[in-house]
C-alpha cells in the first residue's frame, strides 16, 4: 500500500504544479520539511563564485528523501532563472539515512540536512552587480503513513565582490560539507554471481568504517531493502547483497557510509572480487591494541615526556628498598596514565558521536587547554627548581609514604596529558583504527596506549634487578631534581610560544603574565613554608582566579595565516587535485606548532637547504596542513588517510596514489624522492 501511496503523490507533484505555490499540505499551512536558500558569500568574486545551499529542516516524524529515494519516494527537484553570468553545477546531497517501512528500503533524512549547489560568477561580471537568484524547489515530505508533495519559490541577491565569507557562514557550511560524500579516489570493482552482488572497495585498513551501508545511485545496481554484509579484508572493504533485477551492467556509482552521515562517492565496474573472507575482526583488533601499546612505549623517549619521566625514576631511587612502598607507587603511577588516556579517548569518541570533526591531541588546539599547562608546568618548574614544596609531584621522602602513591597517580595523569599530542611510530594506525571499532575496543586501544607509556617504570619497580641499577640516594639527587627543572622551564617557554601561534602575541603575553603572577604566589608560599607555615589554600585560588582570569582575556580569534617561509602551499584539497591532474609530483605534510616530532622533523629534513634544492630540481610542489588550531578540513583528510593525529607526510608521484612515509625523517628521504 505504501508504494501505492507514493506513485499518488508522485503523480499529483508532477500533474498539478499549481501546488508548489502553497507550502504546505495539499496547498495549505506550513510546509512539514521548512527550506531556505543560503549563500556561503553574499559577495562571490568574479571568476570564482560561492556554495549556496538548501538548508532543509523536517518537522518531527517527517522526512526528506536523497537523490536515490531507494524503493519510494521522490528527490528534489529545482528550476533556477538566474542572471547573466551566472552558473549553478548539479546538485551535492549528503550522506543518507536508511529507513525501512513495511519491507520497503528508503533513503532518507530524519533530521536537518542541506543540499548544496555551487555558484560561479563569470569572470567580466563587473564589481558591485546586483545578482538575483531565484529557485523553484519541490520535494516530497513523508512520515510513516502518509506522503505530502511540497515546495516554495526561494531566493537570495548576491552582490559580485571580493568573496568574503563571514566565520559563522564558513563553519555552517563547512559543518555542511563534512556531510557530502568525499570521492573515494580509487575504482572499486564488482561481479554478479547466481543474483549475489560483490563488490571490492579499496578501503585503507586503518580508515574509520562503522555502520557501513553502500547507497547505489545507479536504479537498479542492488536491491535495497536487501541485507548487506561488510567484511574488511586487508586494504579493502568486500561488500556483498542481492543483484538488483533490472541493472544492465557496465560502470555505476554509488555511495559508501562510513560514519553517521559520513562517506565516500565511489565508481565501480564489472572485474573480478574475492569472496567475503571468515572471522578477521578480532584480529584487526588485536593488531591495534599492539600497535597502541607499542607507540605508548616509543612515547617514553620523547621529549615532551622524558622529563617527568625522570623525574619518577628519581623517587624511585628515594623509595630504597621497600618493594611493597615501590610498587604501590608504579600501579598508581600506571594507573594515573590509563585513566587520562581513558579519558581523553572517552571525550574524543563522544565529541565526534556529537558532530565534531576533532581528531587525537584536540586538547592542544584549545589555548584554554594550553594556559591550563603553562600554568601547571611552571608550577613542576618551580617546585623541582626548589622554590617551594609541592608533594604532589617528587617533594621529598613523603613521595615513598601514603602522599606517594597520590603523587604518582597525578603524575602519571601529567605524562599522559602532556605525551599523547606527539604521534609516534606505531600509534597512527591504531588511532586510526581507534576511531573506526566499537566503543569498548576504542577504550582497550586507549587503554593500551595508556599501558605502553606506563610499562617501563612499572617494569622498574616490579624487577629488582633493573632497580637495583639505580644510583644510591644522596645529595646528588637535589642537584639533579634542579636540573630537571630547566626542560620544564623551557616546555613552559614553548607553551607560551604555542599561546602565539594560536591566538597571537597579546595570548602570549597573557600567558607570560599568568606565568609571572603564579611564580610570585609560589615564591611567597615558598618563603612561608621556610618559616614553618602554610598557605597552599591561598595559592590554589589565586592560581585558579589566574586561570579563569586568563581564559576570560584571552583573544577569541586567530591571528591572520602567515605565508608559508619556505613556499609551500596551504593544504587545499582542491589544489591538490588540480596538481596531481597537471601531473607534479606532490609533497604534503601535516603538522602542528605542538607537535615536537613534527618540528624535529622539519627543522631536521623538511626545512633544509639540500631538501628545497632536491624539490625545486624535481619540480615537487610541497602542499602544508597546519592543524596547530582545529580545521575541520584537515581533520576529515586525516581521517580519510586512517590516521587521527599529526604528524603525516604523504608522497604523490604523477599518476599514483599516495604513498605514506615513515613518521621519522630524514634529508635523504626526501631528496630520493624528488630524483
Amino acid at each position: 500500500m505504501r508504494i501505492f501511496h507514493v506513485i499518488l503523490v508522485t503523480m499529483a507533484l508532477l500533474l498539478t504544479p499549481w501546488v508548489a505555490h502553497a507550502q504546505g499540505a495539499f496547498g495549505s499551512g506550513a510546509p512539514h520539511i521548512a527550506a531556505r536558500l543560503l549563500p556561503e558569500s553574499a559577495a562571490p568574486a568574479p571568476g570564482k563564485g560561492t556554495t549556496i545551499a538548501f538548508a532543509m529542516t523536517p518537522e518531527a516524524g517527517w522526512h526528506g528523501y536523497w537523490e536515490n529515494p531507494g524503493d519510494a519516494g521522490l528527490g528534489m527537484t529545482v528550476k533556477w532563472t538566474l542572471p547573466r553570468g551566472v552558473t549553478i553545477g548539479a546538485l551535492r546531497y549528503p550522506v543518507p539515512e536508511t529507513l525501512m517501512i513495511s519491507g520497503l528500503m528508503n533513503h532518507v533524512y530524519e533530521g536537518p540536512y542541506a543540499i548544496l549547489a555551487p555558484l560561479t560568477i563569470a569572470p567580466g561580471v563587473p564589481m558591485g552587480t546586483r545578482l538575483p537568484i531565484r529557485a523553484r524547489a519541490e520535494w516530497l515530505a513523508c512520515t510513516d503513513k502518509i506522503c505530502v508533495p511540497e515546495g516554495a519559490d526561494l531566493a537570495i541577491d548576491l552582490v559580485v565582490g571580493g568573496g568574503q565569507v563571514q566565520p559563522a557562514d564558513q563553519g555552517r557550511f563547512d559543518q555542511w560539507r563534512a556531510h557530502l560524500p568525499r570521492p573515494l579516489g580509487a575504482q572499486a570493482s564488482y561481479a554478479v554471481t547466481d543474483g549475489r552482488l560483490r563488490i571490492a572497495i579499496p578501503f585503507p585498513a586503518g580508515a574509520q568504517a562503522s555502520d557501513v551501508h553502500l547507497f547505489p545511485l545507479a536504479e537498479g545496481f542492488a536491491r535495497y531493502a536487501a541485507p548487506q554484509k561488510i567484511q574488511r579484508d586487508g586494504d579493502r572493504l568486500l561488500v556483498e547483497t542481492e543483484a538488483g533485477r533490472d541493472f544492465k551492467g557496465g560502470p555505476a556509482q554509488a555511495v559508501l557510509r562510513t560514519g553517521d552521515h559520513l562517506g565516500f562517492l565511489l565508481s565501480t565496474a564489472p572485474g573480478p572480487v574475492p569472496a567475503l573472507p571468515s572471522g578477521g575482526g578480532a584480529q584487526t583488533i588485536l593488531i591495534a591494541l599492539g600497535g597502541a601499546i607499542l607507540g605508548g612505549l616509543l612515547l617514553n623517549v620523547m621529549p615532551c615526556v622524558f622529563p617527568i619521566l625522570g623525574l619518577k625514576a628519581l623517587s624511585l631511587a628515594r623509595a630504597g628498598g621497600d618493594e611493597r612502598d615501590v610498587r604501590r607507587e608504579a600501579l598508581a603511577y600506571a594507573a594515573g596514565v590509563i585513566a587520562a588516556c581513558l579519558l581523553l579517548g572517552g571525550a574524543l569518541l563522544a565529541l565526534r558521536a556529537a558532530g565534531a570533526a576533532v581528531g587525537w591531541a584536540f586538547q592542544l588546539q584549545d589555548p584554554r587547554i594550553i594556559l591550563l599547562l603553562l600554568l601547571l608546568v611552571t608550577a613542576i618548574a618551580f617546585n623541582l627548581a626548589g622554590l617551594f614544596d609541592l608533594r604532589a609531584f617528587g617533594g621529598g621522602d613523603r613521595l615513598a609514604a601514603k602522599g606517594g602513591a597520590a603523587g604518582s597517580f597525578w603524575t602519571g595523569a601529567l605524562v599522559a596529558f602532556v605525551a599523547t599530542p606527539c604521534t609516534g611510530p606505531f600509534m597512527g594506525a591504531a588511532m586510526g583504527a581507534a576511531l573506526v571499532l566499537p566503543v569498548a575496543a576504542s577504550l582497550a586501544i586507549f587503554a593500551g596506549l595508556g599501558l605502553g607509556l606506563a610499562l617501563p617504570f612499572v617494569l622498574l619497580a616490579w624487577l629488582p634487578a633493573l632497580r637495583s641499577r639505580l644510583p644510591r640516594p644522596g645529595p646528588w639527587m637535589g642537584r639533579l631534581q634542579r636540573i630537571f627543572s630547566i626542560p620544564l622551564f623551557l616546555t613552559a617557554l614553548g607553551l607560551a610560544w604555542l599561546l602565539g601561534q594560536q591566538r597571537g602575541v597579546p595570548a602570549m603575553t597573557l600567558g607570560f603574565g599568568a606565568a609571572l603572577l603564579l611564580s610570585l604566589l609560589l615564591w611567597w608560599l615558598g618563603r612561608r613554608q621556610h618559616r614553618g607555615k602554610s598557605g597552599g589554600l591561598i595559592v590554589l585560588i589565586g592560581a585558579l582566579a589566574l586561570l579563569g582570569g586568563g581564559i576570560v582575556l584571552l583573544p577569541t580569534k586567530a591571528p591572520a595565516a602567515a605565508a608559508q617561509a619556505s613556499g609551500a602551499i596551504p593544504f587545499d584539497e582542491a589544489r591538490l587535485a588540480s596538481l596531481r591532474a597537471q601531473g607534479k609530483p606532490v609533497f604534503l605534510y601535516f603538522t602542528a606548532d605542538w607537535c615536537l616530532t613534527c618540528k624535529a622533523n622539519e627543522a631536521a629534513a623538511i626545512d633544509r637547504a639540500e631538501t628545497r634544492a632536491a624539490f625545486d630540481k624535481g619540480g615537487v610542489a610541497v602542499m602544508v596542513g597546519d592543524w596547530t588550531n582545529a580545521d575541520p578540513a584537515i581533520t576529515r583528510f586525516l581521517e580519510g588517510q586512517g590516521r587521527s593525529g599529526v604528524p603525516l607526510y604523504l608522497w604523490y608521484a604523477p599518476g599514483k596514489e599516495a604513498h605514506t612515509l615513515p613518521q621519522l625523517l630524514t634529508p635523504s628521504t626526501l631528496a630520493v624522492l624528488a630524483r
